[in-house]
Order: structure tokens, then C-alpha cells, then sequence
């Protein structure tokens, strides 16, 4: 009896926590993000200037991030690239997630979200390409504080109504979206299927191939259970499996070890794959910085946003994690999933797609970034890789600042180089050498999901 007592205080607590983060990350009153009409902005690869051909060079003045003050230079084509990114939040009332009864992941999901995300952006590479943008996305409204407020209230209510009544009832998911009309015949209906179809393998379920569910359960087997806190240098992205390579048209994932990509194992996990689609998501965890991001590194993570190839950066502040997808001067341009959003079922073929894509950009100061972060790159082909690992070597040479480059690139497997063979056990402790023959489980290792 005592036992079944402590479970339903247990359950009654984990359901007011549900509840608690739910306000809190609905009611986050959003700002406007100023961005300089002088200075280029970096958006994955892409350059944008705000700055018209009549505007007086002499000015120096900024536009917010609103409708009437997207009339100036590439203002329009920046927001519809950024729109146009998947955008993947802390979600409530959906399935309880595997080996709990939580049905939220407000407060401790953003570094899986932000995983989601920089895999997303891989997924819209390889089957979507760099230039594809979503034809709607110049008409979603900034999330200002009225909507957010708004909306955060409506959810307090039924939040509280449904916790008292001991279930969780399925909300409003808004108005569904118009019926797609091609911009260009069969190819950009085409486009609009993959994208719908990509955005719904990270929906939350368990059937979602890339879905908070599949990674929660993933987490169970490194000892992570759901509500615990992802760290900063764990990258929460599933490598597909065997059964998923048709599925995924042969592109997989590889995770460089201790700062270094092995280029022959690079090419074999991406042999691995179909013969004549040979893509890989090429992760790279880095620390770039003691206790606080090295200002050494600054114009290195600028080059790197400024590669086409790049799918961004998983990263953030200390216990609050983000997606890096560019930078204007000295500041980060981040997709924030710190805002919770209710459950949509992506099973129906005409879910919403509104909230999947975020209309308001955040900025970042390069000082608040944490230094331990992850890397993404996408490579389409062997020959790609070989000319992506060419062009990331000459951004990696150490300037005469600099001692040492933030990753480096080397032939031949890992395996060749073990630098942990013939050590004495006190040595194998040390933070940079990695024994293989120890399983460690703990938050400061790299671990592909």
C-alpha cells in the first residue's frame, strides 16, 4: 500500500512539474531582434545584405525583425531562408514517453531538439538542396508578446483543467493550411511532399523515425532516462540503422573522435550505404574554450556558418541549449526550441505545418556562447567529402594567434592511430585519450545516439 501510495505522489508530482514548465515556456515574452542595415548577414552558407542600393552609406541604423521593416535589400529573401529551417520546440500533450509517464519535454529536451534540428537541415540538404525554401513561409506572423501571452494563457488553463481531471486533453491545433498550390508544375509539389514527409519523421510518437520518442528510448540504453538533462557533448542524433538506408536513400552519419575525422572512416561509413547515394552527416564534437568560449575562435565559427555544406551548430548557453545557423558582426543566429508548443499528430495528411517553422530569428553575443559544442557538415558523395575535407583544412590552419585548430582532418582509420595502446591504466585517464576497451557512460563524453 505504501508503495502505491508513493507512485500516485509521484505521479501527481511529475504532473504539476509537466505543468509548471508548460507556462513557463509558453509565457517567454519574445523581443525583437535588431539586425544591422550595414553589415552582411551569414544565414548556412548564404550571404544577405539589408541594405538598399539608395540607402545613405553614412546611416548606422538597425531594423527589427517586424513586417513593416522587411521592405530593404535581401530583408525578404533572409526571412523566407530562415522560415523555411525546421523548427523543432519543447511540445506538451503528446504520447507518454518510453519507460515514463511524462507527456512533455518542457525543461530538459532542448539539446535532443536541437539535435533534431541540425539533422533536419541535413535531411533538407540531400533531398530538398541548399536553395529550396517553403512557399509559405513569408506569411507567418512574428511570434510577438501578444501571441505568446495569448497563447500561454489558453494553455495555463486547460494545463491546470486537465491535471485536476487527471488526463490530458488534446488541444487546437489552429486552422490547417491551404491547399498546396505548385509554384512550378509537378516538381514543386514534389518539393511540398518532401518536405511534409520530412517534417513529419520528427513528430512525436513512436512510430517517427527521428522523433523525441525513438531518442528518449536510445537514451535509456546509455542510462539516460526521460526528464534527465542532455549535456552540452552529447549529440542526440540517431546514426540510421541497416533497416533505415532505403528509407534514407543511403545517407548516414559519422561522429569524428577526440577533435579528428578519419577520412577512410569517413569513406567506409558512407560506403556502407547504397552504391549510387553515398551521403553522410559528418558530426564533430569540439570544445572551443575553457569555461568560456576562446574569442580566438570567434572569425573560426564564422567560417564555418559560412560554408554551404555547414547544417549548422548544436550549442547554447550553460544548461540551455540552441542551433547556431549564422551570424551578423558579433552575433550568433540561433533557432531557439525553448518555447513549448501543443502535440500535433503528423499520422493525418494534412497536419498544420505552421509551427514546425519559426518567422522570428534570435541573436546571441559570441562571448555568451558555451564553449562545448557540435559541428554538423553534410557531404553528398565520396568526391564531395574529399573536397569538403580540402577546403575545412585551410579554414583549420592555426593563424599566428592561434596553437592549435578546433578539429583536424587525418588519413586512415581511427583505429590506426590508438594512442591508448601500451599506456599504464593511470594514463588511459587522462581527459583526451580514449581507451577503448572502457565503456563510460558519463555526460562529458561524445555519444552518437
Amino acid at each position: 500500500m505504501e508503495n502505491k501510495g508513493s507512485d500516485e505522489v509521484e505521479k501527481l508530482k511529475t504532473k504539476f512539474l509537466s505543468v509548471w514548465h508548460n507556462v513557463k515556456y509558453s509565457w517567454a515574452l519574445k523581443s525583437k531582434t535588431a539586425f544591422s542595415r550595414n553589415s552582411p548577414v551569414l544565414l548556412l552558407g548564404k550571404c544577405y545584405h539589408f541594405k538598399s542600393d539608395d540607402d545613405d552609406g553614412s546611416t548606422e541604423t538597425c531594423y527589427e525583425a517586424s513586417d513593416e521593416d522587411f521592405i530593404v535589400g535581401d530583408v525578404d529573401a533572409f526571412r523566407k531562408d530562415f522560415t523555411s529551417r525546421v523548427w523543432l520546440t519543447y511540445r506538451s500533450e503528446f504520447p507518454p514517453l518510453p519507460g515514463s509517464t511524462l507527456t512533455s519535454d518542457c525543461g530538459w529536451g532542448c539539446m535532443l531538439r536541437a539535435g533534431q534540428m541540425m539533422l533536419a537541415q541535413a535531411l533538407i540538404l540531400h533531398f530538398l538542396g541548399r536553395d529550396w525554401t517553403w512557399s509559405e513561409a513569408l506569411t507567418l506572423q512574428p511570434l510577438d508578446t501578444e501571441t505568446w501571452t495569448t497563447t500561454a494563457a489558453k494553455r495555463m488553463v486547460a494545463s491546470l483543467e486537465a491535471s485536476l481531471h487527471g488526463s490530458l486533453r488534446p488541444s487546437d491545433h489552429g486552422p490547417l493550411p491551404q491547399a498546396l498550390v505548385p509554384g512550378s508544375g509537378a516538381e514543386a509539389h514534389a518539393q511540398e511532399m518532401h518536405h511534409r514527409a520530412l517534417v513529419s519523421w520528427f513528430g512525436d510518437s513512436s512510430s517517427a523515425q527521428f522523433g523525441l520518442h525513438r531518442l528518449v528510448h536510445l537514451g535509456l540504453t546509455m542510462r539516460k532516462r526521460a526528464g534527465d538533462w542532455y549535456g552540452p557533448a552529447v549529440v542526440p542524433i540517431t546514426s540510421p540503422s541497416a533497416s533505415d538506408i532505403n528509407f534514407l536513400a543511403g545517407i548516414t552519419a559519422y561522429v569524428s573522435q577526440d577533435c579528428t575525422v578519419y577520412s577512410a572512416d569517413v569513406v567506409d561509413t558512407s560506403a556502407s550505404a547504397l552504391p549510387d547515394s553515398r551521403a553522410v552527416i559528418i558530426l564533430i564534437p569540439v570544445r572551443l574554450g575553457g569555461e568560456k568560449t576562446n574569442p580566438e575562435y570567434f572569425d573560426f565559427t564564422k567560417s564555418i556558418l559560412s560554408l554551404e555544406y555547414c547544417i549548422g551548430i548544436i550549442g547554447g548557453k550553460p544548461k540551455q541549449a540552441c542551433y547556431f545557423v549564422g551570424f551578423q558582426d558579433d552575433s550568433l543566429i540561433y533557432m531557439d526550441p525553448h518555447y513549448c508548443q501543443s502535440f500535433v499528430d503528423v499520422s493525418t495528411s494534412d497536419f498544420p505545418l505552421q509551427s514546425y517553422h519559426c518567422p522570428s530569428p534570435k541573436k546571441m553575443p559570441f562571448s555568451k556562447m558555451d564553449p562545448s559544442c557540435t559541428i554538423g557538415f553534410y557531404s553528398r558523395s565520396i568526391q564531395d567529402y574529399e573536397r569538403i575535407s580540402q577546403e575545412l583544412s585551410k579554414v583549420l590552419q592555426p593563424s599566428a594567434k592561434d596553437k592549435y585548430p578546433a578539429f583536424t582532418f587525418m588519413q586512415g582509420h581511427g583505429r590506426d592511430y590508438d594512442l591508448s595502446a601500451g599506456l599504464t591504466p593511470e594514463k588511459r585517464e587522462w581527459p583526451f585519450i580514449r581507451d577503448p576497451r572502457r565503456t563510460v557512460t558519463t555526460a562529458g563524453d561524445f555519444v552518437l545516439l
